[in-house]
């Protein structure tokens, strides 16, 4: 089993930046890729940012040059760092791994951004 833990949400103003930090548990070898999806009220998740094992990393449109995804694979962590925070960006933001070929999920934290 394997476990992920997000932190770092909250309630921000438009302009402004937050953290979020997703570190796995359990019984784990290997993570090939960490990162984050979010899902705004009516409308489908979407992938915001993923890091693979490897080093490389994808970033949606929506969010390049605003959101940065970074890993330490020491702890098992994936970070993502928000500036220039928009309403736009209010979602659920869920931590995804995947480990040695399964899927797992977070259980999400709220980010809502302000005008």
């Amino acid at each position: 089993q394997v476990q992920l833990v997000e932190s770092g949400g909250g309630l921000v103003q438009a302009g402004g930046s937050l953290r979020l930090s997703c570190a796995a548990s359990g019984r784990i070898f290997s993570i090939n890729a960490m990162g984050w999806y979010r899902q705004a009220p009516g409308k489908q998740r979407e992938l915001v940012a993923i890091a693979t094992s490897g080093g490389s990393a994808n970033t949606a449109d929506s969010v390049k040059g605003r959101f940065t995804i970074s890993r330490d694979n020491a702890k098992n962590t994936v970070y993502l760092q928000m500036n220039s925070l928009k309403p736009e960006d209010t979602a659920v933001y869920y931590c995804a791994a995947e480990v040695e070929g399964y899927n797992y999920w977070g259980q999400g934290t709220q980010v809502t951004v302000s005008s």
